[in-house]
C-alpha cells in the first residue's frame, strides 16, 4: 500500500492510465473485428471503410506507444491481404 503522497498520486495515475489503455485496446480489437466481419460477409465497400478506420486507430495507438510498430504493421498487412483476396 502506498504510504507517501507521491506514491498515492502515482497509484491514482496508474489506475487512470490502465483504464484508458484498456478502452483504447478494446477499441482497436473492435475495429479489427469489424473489418474481418465485413470481409466474411463479402461486403467490399463496408470492408474498405472499416479497414480505413482500423488503420487510423492502429496508427494512432502506435504513436501513443500502446502497440508496437511491427505489431501494427502485421495487423494492417494481414487485414489488407484479406481485403485484397476479397476483390
Amino acid at each position: 500500500m502506498a504510504n507517501t503522497a507521491q506514491a498515492k498520486k502515482r497509484a491514482r495515475q496508474a489506475d487512470v492510465h490502465r483504464a484508458r489503455n484498456t478502452r483504447q485496446r478494446t477499441e482497436l480489437r473492435s475495429r479489427i473485428k469489424k473489418v474481418r466481419s465485413a470481409i466474411a460477409a463479402k461486403d467490399k465497400s463496408a470492408a474498405q471503410l472499416a479497414f480505413r478506420e482500423a488503420t487510423s486507430t492502429i496508427d494512432r495507438l502506435v504513436g501513443k506507444g500502446l502497440v508496437h510498430k511491427n505489431t501494427a504493421a502485421r495487423y494492417k498487412s494481414g487485414l489488407n491481404q484479406q481485403l485484397r483476396a476479397l476483390a
